[in-house]
């Protein structure tokens, strides 16, 4: 299967109601499953079909400590207003993020500086392939979210926009 159309599997399951999907053929098992807002992906060799025991009964949900109301909203309005000016650039695939184009050269943005909709702010590499990811929006970086030559995940925030 190419990484083509694994991105397409992953757009069409993240556009949809399905919340798991399985796909098994020539010894590769690909499982994808929603939680939330983001997706998991895995990818590893289909392993033969084992009997199963019979599944063991759920325990109980933990209580859960009760949340001032006063608190609570202060802290929800609190987050909203200062999301309320903040992109987030998300990774458009599994691969490596490089902060630079080379080890030799700086790295294509910091935390304040200014980016456009089109100015690319890392490479992600995946499979050999160097990726440019551009900043989709006019604005400022306000944090960067992951560390140079850590893996990443499809959709995980790479970078804060603060945008005006």
């Amino acid at each position: 299967m190419k990484i083509q159309e694994i991105r397409e599997i992953i757009k069409l399951v993240d556009g949809s109601s399905i919340n798991e999907f399985t796909y098994e053929a020539e010894g590769t098992k690909i499982k994808l499953k929603k939680t939330g807002a983001a997706s998991d992906t895995a990818a590893a060799p289909a392993a033969p079909a084992a009997p199963q025991a019979p599944a063991a009964p759920a325990a109980p949900a933990a209580p859960q400590a009760p949340v001032s109301e006063d608190n609570g909203a202060e802290q929800t309005a609190a987050t909203e207003s200062a999301n309320a000016n903040m992109h987030k650039i998300l990774s458009p695939m599994v691969g490596t993020f490089y902060q630079s184009p080379s080890p030799e050269e700086a790295a294509y943005v910091q935390v304040g500086s200014k980016v456009s909709a089109e100015q690319v702010v890392c490479i992600v590499e995946a499979m050999k392939l160097f990726n440019e990811i551009e900043a989709e929006v006019d604005g400022e970086i306000a944090e960067i979210l992951v560390k140079d030559g850590q893996l990443v995940e499809y959709g995980q925030p790479l970078f804060l926009v603060k945008t005006n």
